[in-house]
């Protein structure tokens, strides 16, 4: 059995085939849907889709909600793009207007609502986003360029519009709502793309159209045509907008879980907004700084929250879930019930499935990760537990038994109690441009470094003839006046000076070799340091070490059940210090990965698998709360497992410390947490197997001497977000082993350091600003 099978089955149901049937026969019908548990409302879904190939509108509770069953739907319905339709949501005025990443998200969809050459358009939402009035169809007709290949294109006319559109023009385009021109080269950031456009244009006929990278500036596949709408949020009046079911077709299928609720929903947003609205007329805020606070007036959205279940009758729909608001034409009732939860007991899953399997259930695993799959065959094969489970390739976030169709479908993170992360689509990121960012904000007069002729000062941008070709270059000052081009395809070239403070460089000469005699020296300088710590790394590559044996499965059930989704780059790294552990030679390994991006429980990792050999582990880290705070993860992550763990501190007395270290020589504590003191002389391990030390560069010139003496034959294992030059230096050059954790966490959103005045309020709305898109303060 495969997805393909799974879903046919449902499509051939009983069940599902009456409620297609009813949506085409009647022509305002009503269904409502009883007993769906987990994720199989997705399933119903996809199936009454195929079955009727019409446009469906999901809207979900939350936003949390309506994100995990996108992207259920999104993995169940093959070669078809769910479109997820949230609100705007505005930062707090003193900050940033709008979130352009929803923006792009809401106009990509209206865009493609409108012009699609397909009429069966799926749309998921919720609650506060239809709270938002849209443009109507007619008005964003009207503002959308359609340019197609081999057509003429008048240049002066394109700019006119794209300014009325309210774009920006600039020398180069990084991110949506801006536009550049450069002979017959016209780039556009569309706010209905996560890519911008350039168009080549020979005389007035346009003959070619890419999609570009805005970072690399590099192109990355032809297209025929593109359609260019404006910011839909900021570009129209409130007599352009109007709700999105006049938006929709009259044909859309309309889903609602819990009608009752959404509708409570909608009226506490309009509550809201009319309480908010009035405080800040009390306030005497002007018109303008009104405007940012709200999405949307109360006049401008629906007249109330009946409004919304009056548009909702104008469709067929399907209701689902506890509450019923509507009068249903056919009520359907399922016979399922929700994954069972396990708390990782193996025996009673393995007890379970059997007896399912008796039953003649088919058992279905479902997980995206094939390592999570092979964790599975590992455990089952270590108890030797024959359970004829089928893997299903896919990830859905909630597992249920189907009765009727005897389909048992698990969760490979339920069963583990790992956390499950929906997968939101990207979009545009203003960190993928970051170098034109960088290059934007640089003023006249800044000291930028070119890699190949060193140090100048940076001038300004500049339109220069390379072959009859009008390009834009960066214009960089040397020393007695010299200037350099440098054309904005070679970006990655120049840097921003960094240096002493307050102490300005000495520009270099063009022409002159001074700089590449620096280079040189420093080259030499690195080669006799490296010369002399090869040497010292090369004789402990050839000392005798202990070599670890393989996973067992105790490992696998560790790492099986951590909550996260393991990036690939944590991947790669956990690997990579399993292998050093196995060989003879003692490890001597550097992770280098940002803060969150999964240091943490690789060193956990590596830590189990060598007290599950009888070895002992030092964990060493610069501060006082850090060790508290290792010391609290490591025995979350470790409480299901025998393993004991503790800490020393100057938090602890100094009759708990002496206990701890008495434990630790006698080899009653596994793993031993502490800051520079458990490198002191009256710290015994009885068989330390393990070092691991954390931000070793915050450590002083007598702790890394003892440190040597530590790691004369003990695996070592370094967490840094922050590498020292020197040690970055030696594990780029294969002195020591690197790993480097690039990979950011899946939805993880960019950090934002603002520098602002204390102010409560500000403060206040900030805070709550991130808690509401989901992120951390």
């Amino acid at each position: 059995m495969n997805l393909h099978s799974v879903l046919n089955a449902y499509e051939e149901s009983e069940k599902v085939r009456r409620i297609a049937g009813k949506l085409k026969t009647t022509e305002r019908a009503t269904v409502h849907l009883k007993g769906l548990v987990g994720s199989s409302h997705a399933f119903i879904a996809a199936s009454v889709f195929k079955l009727t190939n019409k446009p469906q509108l999901f809207i979900l509770s939350d936003k949390e909600e309506a994100a995990y069953f996108q992207n259920d739907l999104q993995n169940l319905v093959e070669k078809k793009e769910i479109h997820f339709f949230p609100d705007s949501f505005k930062k707090p005025a003193r900050l940033q207007e709008l979130n352009s990443h929803n923006i792009q998200l809401r106009t990509e969809t209206l865009n493609r609502v409108l012009n699609s050459p397909v009429k069966n358009e799926i749309i998921v939402t919720y609650p506060e986003a239809l709270f938002e009035k849209v443009v109507n169809t007619s008005a964003l007709k009207k503002s959308t360029l359609l340019i197609r290949i081999n057509e003429k294109l008048n240049i002066d006319f394109v700019t006119e519009v794209l300014v009325n559109y309210g774009f920006e023009r600039t020398e180069f385009v990084y991110e949506p709502g801006q536009f550049s021109i450069r002979g017959g080269i016209v780039d556009v950031f569309s706010f209905g793309n996560d890519l911008p456009y350039r168009f080549e244009l020979f005389g007035n006929e346009v003959e070619s159209i890419r999609l570009f990278d805005p970072v690399s500036q590099l192109s990355e596949r032809k297209i025929s045509q593109v359609t260019i709408v404006p910011n839909v949020q900021t570009q129209f009046s409130s007599e352009e907008k109007t709700s999105l079911f006049d938006f929709i077709s009259s044909e859309t299928i309309i889903w609602i879980k819990d009608a009752q609720f959404v509708h409570d929903k909608l009226k506490e947003c309009w509550d809201f907004a009319s309480d908010l609205l009035e405080q800040l007329q009390k306030l005497g805020v002007d018109e303008d700084e009104e405007n940012s606070y709200l999405k949307n007036s109360p006049e401008e959205s629906f007249e109330n929250a009946e409004a919304f279940l009056e548009d909702v009758k104008k469709f067929s729909r399907i209701e689902f879930g506890k509450r019923t608001r509507f009068q249903p034409d056919e009520e359907i009732s399922f016979e399922l019930n929700p994954q069972p939860s396990f708390n990782k007991n193996f025996n009673l899953l393995i007890k379970t499935w059997k007896e399912q399997h008796e039953k003649n259930y088919q058992l279905l695993l479902w997980s995206d990760n094939t390592k999570q799959v092979e964790r599975f065959e590992h455990i089952f094969h270590d108890l030797k537990a024959d359970v004829p489970f089928i893997p299903i390739y896919t990830s859905i976030h909630e597992g249920f038994i189907d009765h009727e169709l005897k389909l048992a479908c698990y969760t490979d993170h339920q069963v583990f109690e790992r956390f499950h992360r929906y997968q939101m689509k990207q979009g545009f990121s203003s960190s993928k441009a970051i170098s034109l960012k960088l290059l934007r904000e640089l003023k006249p007069g800044d000291f930028v470094t070119h890699i190949d002729h060193g140090v100048g000062t940076y001038s300004g941008l500049e339109k220069i003839d390379v072959n009859g070709q009008v390009q834009e270059a960066v214009r960089i000052i040397y020393r007695d006046g010299d200037l350099l081009y440098v054309s904005i395809h070679s970006l990655h070239k120049i840097s921003k000076f960094v240096g002493k403070e307050g102490t300005p460089p000495r520009v270099n000469k063009l022409g002159s070799d001074a700089w590449e005699a620096l280079k040189r020296k420093t080259k030499s300088k690195v080669k006799d340091i490296a010369k002399e710590l090869i040497t010292l790394y090369a004789k402990r590559k050839a000392s005798g070490g202990y070599a670890f044996a393989p996973d067992n499965y105790l490992q696998n059930e560790l790492e099986a059940s951590f909550i996260y989704e393991d990036t690939p780059d944590q991947v790669k790294a956990t690997a990579d210090v399993k292998r050093d552990m196995q060989s003879a030679a003692p490890m001597d390994r550097l992770v280098c990965g940002d803060v969150g991006f999964g240091k943490t429980e690789i060193a956990i990792r590596a830590a189990f698998k060598a007290v599950t050999d009888g070895k002992q582990v030092a964990v060493l880290v610069p501060t006082t709360i850090l060790a508290l705070q290792h010391f609290k993860t490591f025995s979350e992550r470790l409480k299901e497992f025998p393993v004991t763990v503790d800490y020393i501190n100057r938090f602890k007395s100094s009759a708990q410390q002496k206990e701890t270290l008495q434990k630790l020589s006698e080899g009653k504590i596994d793993i031993l947490i502490g800051t520079h003191g458990i490198t002191g002389k009256n710290v015994k391990f009885k068989n330390l197997g393990l070092l691991i030390i954390d931000e070793e560069q915050k450590f002083g010139v007598t702790t890394k001497e003892k440190l040597r003496e530590f790691k004369a034959n003990v695996d070592t294992l370094t967490l840094t977000a922050t590498p020292i030059p020197r040690t970055l230096q030696f594990s780029l050059m294969g002195a020591r082993d690197l790993s480097i954790i690039n990979t950011p966490p899946p939805n993880r959103q960019p950090i934002e350091t603002e520098l602002i005045p204390f102010d409560p309020e500000q403060l206040k709305e900030i805070i709550e600003f991130e808690v509401y898109r989901g992120g951390q303060v």
